[in-house]
């Protein structure tokens, strides 16, 4: 979303025309957006054969998923509904990678009917693929490398103490299973968390899983998850995909040359491929001033957008109704019942009951960690691609809640 000549548009609609003519709150995608955040991954890591597979977890609309599709990328899903959803999508099962964590072994077995790449975390599980498979169907190993890294400590996923991933420190283990087993281990994953911005960290994976790589000769692809950091505001620092990129890939393929053959190199970004392209647009309802805040209440709350109570995430927001007024001080809450902050202290353009406000680079896991929290309705989804502005969810009703409940005598 930009402003040109006084005006919020998105692929040059114009914003408030959108929240006019769909109703708020309103989740906006800029489809280019996502194309060229794409684009951008598969240029930084040019110099090997990558593979994209897009972390579903982040946004699981059936339209987004095609867009995604279309333009190159595979898909890397956690669960077996993800699965489902990417294969309505039209992604084939050769596109999809199963990463689950803590799952019953049923889960694994239903996506090995499926004929989905699988990545197991836990030795548990190794060890009832082994029995059940040996070596008929190959898998992936999740390694968790000890290395802590991400913007905040509910998104780093492989330092010690995290639930994901096979412990380096297990690799005994694991090869014991393998070869008692007779397994075909085609690929080696890690993903140690969301937001890193250091290339060193990502080249410091990168030797970990070539020093266990030996282990294993029938490797295809060594997939090194995501992380991929973006900026929610102006001076965040961000992952320089084009450095990594560059970096890693000479590594891995100096790598490939000694392990004997070239292997695939498999990235999964999720929010670095949705989150810009995002766009929350809420109504303020009530301008309240107290003798020490002024609050703006809009007609959303944690229940469309999660991140800022879960993570303490920062996500600008700008006044589209009035973008020239003068700057005032506001915090922006939501209607739900219980603290609901989108953002404190924030110098908005005046905000007058009725406005639009624009919550910007809501991508990934706005809708996807969407719910119905007291009750309320989640909202509807719009695509923008090649400037034309497509429904691609329909607002929730009260029938919608109602649906699946059954109502007994008491």
């Amino acid at each position: 979303m930009v402003l040109t000549s006084g005006i919020y548009t998105i692929q040059g609609l114009s914003a408030a025309a959108l929240a006019e003519q769909f109703g708020t709150p309103l989740y906006v995608y800029d489809g280019e957006k996502i194309a060229n955040q794409i684009k951008s991954l598969k240029m930084a890591f040019s110099e090997a054969d990558v593979k994209v597979k897009y972390a579903a977890k982040a946004l699981t609309n059936l339209s987004i998923l095609k867009l995604i599709r279309k333009h190159g990328a595979g898909i890397e899903v956690v669960s077996l509904e993800e699965a489902n959803i990417a294969r309505k999508a039209g992604f084939t099962s050769s596109e999809i990678v199963f990463t689950p964590s803590g799952v019953d072994f049923s889960e694994i077995a239903t996506g090995v009917s499926l004929g989905l790449a699988i990545n197991i975390d836990n030795l548990s599980a190794l060890q009832k693929f082994g029995e059940k498979y040996r070596g008929t169907y190959p898998c992936g190993i999740r390694i968790n490398p000890h290395i802590m890294a991400g913007g905040n400590y509910k998104i780093s996923t492989g330092h010690s103490n995290s639930k994901f991933g096979i412990s380096i420190f297990q690799l005994p283990q694991i090869r014991e299973l393998v070869d008692k087993y007779t397994m075909q281990v085609r690929g080696l994953h890690v993903h140690t968390g969301s937001e890193i911005t250091e290339t060193d960290i990502f080249l410091k994976m990168a030797e970990i899983l070539f020093s266990v790589a030996g282990d294993f000769q029938d490797l295809k692809y060594i997939d090194f998850g995501s992380g991929f950091k973006v900026a929610y505001k102006e001076g965040d620092m961000v992952t320089n995909v084009y450095d990594v990129g560059l970096k890693l890939s000479k590594i891995f393929n100096d790598f490939c040359q000694q392990y004997g053959r070239k292997l695939e190199l498999w990235i999964e970004p999720g929010k670095y491929v949705v989150s810009e392209s995002g766009t929350l647009l809420v109504q303020a309802n009530v301008v309240k001033a107290t003798p020490t805040v002024t609050f703006v209440g809009v007609n959303s709350g944690l229940n469309h957008l999660l991140r800022p109570m879960m993570y303490d995430a920062y996500h600008h927001i700008v006044n589209i109704s009035n973008p020239s007024g003068p700057l005032k001080m506001y915090t922006v809450v939501g209607y739900i019942c219980e603290t609901d902050t989108f953002g404190a202290d924030r110098k908005l353009n005046e905000v007058r009951e009725g406005d639009i406000l624009a919550i910007k680079n809501a991508g990934a896991y706005g809708f996807s960690m969407a719910s119905n929290y007291n009750s309320r309705l989640r909202p509807s989804e719009v695509l923008i691609i090649n400037g034309e502005a497509k429904l691609i969810r329909e607002r929730e009703t009260l029938e919608d809640l109602l649906r699946r409940q059954i109502e007994v005598d008491v």
